[in-house]
């Protein structure tokens, strides 16, 4: 499977992050520790990141094939959302990553997380950017930040 980066986005997988979306969320995600953004989009989420304060590794290159890091913040491409959600297993890493809410009903999700997962709920949908587009587009659906082994001090959080 190639990286995900501008050439290799399918059509509706070139959202990118907003500089919000991490800002938001900043206080649950550790300093001490390297941030793998493991899908390259435009490569802004990593300078995002980065201008938070964060020590991140974001580069173009392919998430089934690498391990970097200490732990995964990341905005996946939705449309392979199973396979990454297989891929996470399989590393066992710690990770917030930003999934539709439907996300939590699919079986993929239930038998590999159902029991190990919390999650930050925004106060808000997040708008996400179209590549290449300087407009916001209207998102119609609510995401989730899922969080895997990141110890917050509950199960849900939500923001204000």
């Amino acid at each position: 499977m190639s990286a995900f980066h501008s050439e290799t986005f399918k059509v509706d997988d070139d959202y990118m992050t907003p500089d919000y979306a991490w800002k938001n969320i900043q206080e649950y995600i550790p300093k001490d520790k390297v941030i793998w953004e493991a899908f390259y989009g435009d490569g802004e989420s990593g300078k995002h990141l980065e201008n938070l304060g964060f020590n991140v590794i974001h580069k173009e290159i392919d998430f089934f094939e690498s391990d970097e890091g200490d732990i995964i913040v990341s905005n996946p491409p939705f449309s392979s959302s199973k396979d990454i959600i297989l891929r996470l297993k399989e590393l066992d890493k710690p990770f917030i990553l930003i999934l539709p809410s439907s996300k939590i009903n699919t079986k993929y999700f239930r038998e590999n997380f159902k029991n190990d997962i919390q999650i930050i709920i925004p106060r808000k949908r997040i708008q996400f950017l179209k590549k290449d587009n300087d407009l916001k587009n209207r998102c119609n659906f609510d995401t989730f930040y899922y969080c895997y082994k990141m110890d917050l001090p509950r199960d849900i959080i939500w923001l204000d």
